[in-house]
C-alpha cells in the first residue's frame, strides 16, 4: 500500500527531489573490490537453501567525489553487496556526468552514476538508465557573496556567475534566474568546474555560483555571514523532481544484461543500507573519498536517500519520476521532442534485480 500510495503521490505531481551532477571531468583511478583477475564463481545462498552461481566480472565504474553520487557505491562495496553477486568493481573519480559518459563511449568506463544534468545525454540516446539511485532536494544552491551587493536574485543582473554547462548547476541557476524574471543573459556566466568555482568565490574572483554539496558546504563555512543561498532544488518542488541514475552505453547494456541486473541487486542491498545508516555513509566516504568527515555529516540531510527504497519494484512510480524529469528537460529548451522514457530506461533491468534482491532476502 506503501509504495502505491507513493506512486499515487507522483503522479499527481507530488515530487521530491535531486542529486546533483558535475561537469567536465578528470580520471583518478582508485581500484576496489579487489583484483581483476577472474576468480572462482560466487555463490549465494537464497532462503530457501538453493544457492545461485555468478560468472565472476569486472566492472569499471565512475562515480563524482560527493555523498549523492559515491554513497551507494561505496557502501556496495564495503558491505560486500557486489562481491555477493560476482562482481569485482573497480571506481574512477571524475568531476562530471558528461566526461563520464565521454568515457563511456570511448570504452574506458562500464558504468557511470549521474546526477539530473546528464540525464539529457540519456534521453538524447547517448546512454541507458539501468538502475535509479536517488532524490535529493537541497543538494544544488545557487550562492551569492553578501560582499559583492548580492541579497537577492534580482541582485545578479550584470554580476558574474560561475556555472558548469550541461549540469545540475546550469538548470538550477535557469530556474533561480526565471523566477526572479531574469535569463542568462542578464548575467555575466563563466565556465568553472564545481572545485574552480568554490575557489574563486573564496578568493573574491566571482559574484556568484551554481555549485553542491558538499562544496557549498564549504562555501558557507568559508563566507560566513557573506553567504547568500538565492535559490536550491527545494524552491522547486511544485515543478521538478530530480533523480541520480547508474547508467552505461547502448552497447554495453546490450551485450551484458545479466551484469548490469547483477550490479542493480547489489544497489537495492546498498540502498536499503544507506538510508538506515547515513551518518555511517558519511563517515566511510569521508575516508574513502579524503574529505573532511564534518562535511561530509553536514550534507548527509541534503538528500532524500527513501524515495528510491519505497518505489523499488514499483516500476510504474519510477516512471513517472523519469517522465517529470523529461518534462524538465522539454520546459527549459535543453531537449526538443519528448522521447518515450522506455527508450533510454531498462525497466526490465531494474524489474529482475529487485526481484532478485526481494527473494534473495
Amino acid at each position: 500500500m506503501k509504495k502505491k500510495l507513493l506512486s499515487l503521490a507522483l503522479a499527481c505531481g507530488l515530487v521530491f527531489s535531486l542529486a546533483a551532477c558535475g561537469s567536465t571531468g578528470d580520471t583518478t583511478q582508485t581500484p576496489a573490490g579487489g583484483n581483476s583477475e577472474s576468480p572462482a564463481p560466487a555463490a549465494s545462498e537464497s532462503p530457501a537453501g538453493t544457492t545461485t552461481e555468478y560468472e565472476p566480472a569486472t566492472v569499471r565504474v565512475a562515480y563524482m567525489p560527493n555523498l549523492g553520487s559515491a554513497g551507494s557505491l561505496f557502501v556496495g562495496i564495503e558491505q560486500g553487496y557486489f562481491e555477493e553477486v560476482g562482481l569485482t568493481v573497480e571506481v574512477f573519480e571524475f568531476q562530471g556526468g558528461p566526461a563520464e559518459i565521454a568515457a563511456m563511449a570511448s570504452g574506458d568506463i562500464d558504468i557511470s552514476q549521474i546526477g539530473h544534468g546528464a540525464h539529457s545525454l540519456c534521453i538524447q540516446g547517448q546512454a541507458k538508465i539501468f538502475q535509479m539511485d536517488h532524490t535529493t532536494s537541497l543538494s544544488d544552491v545557487v550562492v551569492g557573496n553578501k560582499a559583492k551587493g548580492i541579497e537577492t536574485v534580482e541582485d545578479l543582473k550584470g554580476k558574474t556567475v560561475a556555472v558548469s554547462s550541461g549540469t545540475s548547476s546550469e538548470i538550477i541557476l535557469e530556474q533561480a534566474l526565471a523566477r526572479a524574471g531574469m535569463t542568462m543573459d542578464d548575467i555575466n556566466t563563466v565556465e568553472m568546474t564545481v572545485d574552480g568555482m568554490t575557489t574563486a568565490m573564496i578568493s573574491g574572483q566571482i559574484d556568484a555560483c551554481a555549485s553542491w554539496s558538499p562544496n557549498t558546504v564549504t562555501l558557507q563555512n568559508a563566507l560566513g555571514d557573506n553567504y547568500v543561498n538565492l535559490g536550491t532544488n527545494a524552491d522547486f518542488l511544485d515543478s521538478a523532481i530530480f533523480p541520480s541514475s547508474y547508467i552505461c552505453t547502448p552497447e554495453y547494456a546490450e551485450a551484458n544484461h545479466d551484469i548490469l541486473v547483477r550490479f542493480a541487486q547489489a544497489l537495492d542491498k546498498a540502498h536499503d543500507w544507506r538510508a538506515e545508516h547515513p551518518e555511517e555513509m558519511a563517515k566511510l566516504l569521508a575516508a574513502k573519498l579524503d574529505a573532511p568527515e564534518e562535511t561530509m555529516l553536514a550534507a548527509v540531510n541534503e538528500a532524500d536517500w527513501y524515495t528510491i527504497v519505497e518505489v523499488c519494484g514499483d516500476m510504474d512510480a519510477i516512471k513517472t519520476v523519469y517522465e517529470t524529469q523529461q518534462g524538465i528537460f522539454l520546459d527549459n529548451g535543453t531537449i526538443t521532442e519528448q522521447v518515450p522514457v522506455e527508450d533510454y530506461v531498462l525497466f526490465d533491468v531494474m524489474q529482475e534485480a529487485y526481484e532478485a534482491y526481494s527473494a534473495a532476502k
